[in-house]
C-alpha cells in the first residue's frame, strides 16, 4: 500500500510517505466540517436579515419598540403618544414620543425629506447675498431678543429691551438694544406683511364699548393730533371700567396711541383656552417697568402726561410677567396657540387712538430703538454708555459704569444708518450715527474703545480695558456699522 524510501543526508533519515488511493479520512471530514460551517453560517446570515427586515422594514403599522421582559423572558411591544412640540414659543408641531424619547419631524428642503439632528443649539448661517448698509443686517431675521432669560423686559417706557445680563435690577443695555432693532428691521424685509386687525380709530371703525352708568366715553377731535380720539372716564370702583368683550386667537401685536392720567390704565384680558386660566396685563401710568401679583402683570408705561404710541407683543409681556413670579421659567411657557384675547378694559381717564392688534409689528420695534438711541446719545462723546460694572478674567481691571463697548457702538450705527435710509433722509438719524463714530478716535485708555495691535493696527475693544484684551469674538460684528 506504500513504498519506503531511505536518502542519506539530514532529511533523507525522515520517513516519507506517499499515498496511492487519497488522503487519509481525518482530512476529508476536516473539509467536509469547513464547508458544512459556512453552508450554516450563510444560512443564520440570511434568516438574521430577514428578521431585521421584518421589523426595520417599510411597514403601515407604527413602529414599536422591542422591551425585553426578564420576567417572563418574553417581548412587550411599547406604544407610542402624540406630543406637542413648542417650537421657540412662536408654533406647535405633533411629536412622537416613546417611554422617554420624542421624534421630531421630518424637514423638507428642496422636495427631499431632511431628520434635522444637531450636537448643540449652535448654528452656522451662511451670507445669502453681498453686504447692503440698507438690507438684512447679517444673519440677525434669525435673532429673538426679548425671549433670551436674560432680558427682564420689554420698557412699555422706552420699546426696547431691560437686560438682566450684568445686574439683576435691570438697565438698558445699548448692544442688546441695537440687536432688537437690526433682528426686526431684518425680520421685516425676510418676512410676509403683517395682518393687521383696527379695533378702534374713533371713525370709520367703532369698538362696541359696554359702559357702566359711573362712566364717559366719547369721541371727539383733538387738536395736538389732528384726528379723533376715544376719550374715557371712569369711578375709582375697579369693577366699574369700560369694557370692550373679544374673542380673538389669531393676532397679539397690540399697538395703540394712549395718554393716561393719574391712577389710569390700559388693560388686556387674556385667556388660556385650554385650562380657562385669566391673565390680566395692565399698563398702568408708572415708571417702574415691570411687577407682578397673582395673575395681574403691570408694565409702565411712563408718567408723561402726554399722547405716546405703545407697540406691545402681548405674549412676551405675559411670560416676563409669570417669570417676575416664579423663576423656574419652564412652568409658566404658554404657546401663542393655547391664547386668546377676551377683554380690554379702561380705568380712570384718559383717551386711546388707533387702536389694532397685528400678526408683527417688526418695523414699528424697530424705530423704537432707533428713537432710543437718538435720545440717549452723550452729545459730547457720541456714546452710548453702559450704566453698570463690568468685571473681567483675572489680571484685568473692573470697567466701572459709564464704559462704552465697540461693539455696542457699531450695532448703534448700523441701526441708525438704516433708520436714516427707511425714513428717506430723517437727518436725526445720520447726525447721531456720524456723531456714534467718536469713541472708535479715542484710546481705551482715555475711555474710547481705540487699541493698538502689534504696535501698528487699529482695533476696536468689545471691553476697553488700560490693558488691552484684543476680544476677536465679537470683532467682526461692529464692522459692519463702521466700514
Amino acid at each position: 500500500m506504500s513504498i519506503t524510501q531511505k536518502v542519506v543526508g539530514s532529511l533523507q533519515d525522515q520517513k516519507i510517505y506517499h499515498f496511492s488511493k487519497g488522503p487519509p479520512l481525518f482530512f476529508v471530514m476536516m473539509r467536509l466540517n469547513v464547508k458544512v460551517a459556512l453552508t450554516f453560517l450563510l444560512l443564520i446570515g440570511i434568516l438574521t436579515i430577514v428578521v431585521l427586515y421584518s421589523f426595520c422594514g417599510d411597514s403601515p403599522k407604527e413602529w414599536h419598540r422591542l422591551k425585553y421582559d426578564s420576567l417572563n423572558n418574553g417581548f412587550d411591544l411599547q406604544e407610542t403618544e402624540e406630543i406637542e412640540c413648542d417650537i421657540n414659543g412662536e408654533y406647535i408641531i405633533m411629536c412622537k414620543k416613546e417611554g422617554d424619547e420624542v421624534y421630531g419631524k421630518l424637514a423638507t428642503y428642496d422636495g427631499s425629506e431632511k431628520f434635522e439632528w444637531s450636537h448643540s443649539y449652535s448654528k452656522v448661517y451662511h451670507p445669502k447675498a453681498k453686504y447692503d448698509p440698507r438690507g438684512v443686517f447679517m444673519y440677525f431675521e434669525n435673532y429673538n431678543v426679548e425671549v433670551r432669560e436674560r432680558v427682564k423686559c420689554v420698557s412699555a417706557i422706552e420699546g426696547v429691551p431691560i437686560s438682566t445680563q450684568w445686574e439683576s435690577q435691570g438697565y438698558y443695555y445699548p448692544t442688546q438694544i441695537a440687536q432688537f432693532g437690526l433682528s426686526h428691521y431684518s425680520k421685516n424685509l425676510t418676512e410676509p406683511e403683517p395682518r393687521r386687525k383696527t379695533i378702534e380709530d374713533s371713525d370709520k371703525e367703532l369698538g362696541k364699548w359696554l359702559v357702566p352708568n359711573s362712566a364717559k366715553v366719547e369721541r371727539i377731535f383733538d387738536n395736538v393730533k389732528g384726528s379723533k380720539i376715544l376719550q374715557f372716564s371712569t369711578s375709582e370702583n375697579y369693577l366699574d371700567g369700560v369694557k370692550l368683550k373679544m374673542d380673538h386667537v389669531l393676532h397679539f401685536f397690540m399697538g395703540v396711541h394712549i395718554m393716561l392720567s393719574g391712577n389710569s390704565s390700559f388693560s388686556i384680558i387674556l385667556q388660556n383656552r385650554e385650562t380657562k386660566k385669566i391673565y390680566n396685563l395692565h399698563y398702568i401710568n408708572s415708571d417702574v417697568w415691570i411687577t407682578a401679583q397673582e395673575n395681574n402683570i403691570y408694565h409702565g408705561i411712563g408718567t408723561m402726561q402726554e399722547w405716546k404710541r405703545l407697540t406691545r407683543d402681548l405674549i412676551i409681556d405675559l411670560q416676563k410677567g409669570l417669570n417676575y413670579l416664579d423663576k423656574d421659567k419652564s412652568k409658566h411657557k404658554i404657546p401663542r396657540s393655547k391664547l386668546k384675547i377676551i377683554n380690554i378694559t379702561l380705568r380712570g381717564s384718559g383717551a386711546i387712538d388707533n387702536l389694532t392688534l397685528s400678526s408683527s409689528e417688526h418695523i414699528q420695534q424697530f424705530y423704537d430703538a432707533a428713537e432710543w438711541f437718538v435720545r440717549h446719545q452723550d452729545a459730547d462723546t457720541g456714546g452710548w454708555t453702559i450704566p453698570v460694572k463690568r468685571r473681567l478674567a483675572s489680571g484685568f481691571e473692573d470697567l466701572q459704569p459709564g464704559w462704552y463697548s465697540s461693539m455696542g457702538q457699531g450695532h448703534a450705527i448700523s441701526v441708525l444708518s438704516r433708520a436714516y435710509y427707511h425714513s428717506q433722509g430723517d437727518v436725526r438719524y445720520l447726525n447721531a450715527a456720524l456723531n456714534g463714530l467718536k469713541p472708535f478716535r479715542v484710546p481705551s485708555s482715555k475711555g474710547g474703545v481705540l487699541a493698538t495691535f502689534l504696535n501698528k493696527y487699529h482695533w476696536y475693544e468689545e471691553y476697553p480695558t488700560k490693558t488691552t484684551i484684543f476680544c476677536l469674538k465679537r470683532f467682526h460684528l461692529l464692522s459692519p456699522g463702521i466700514i
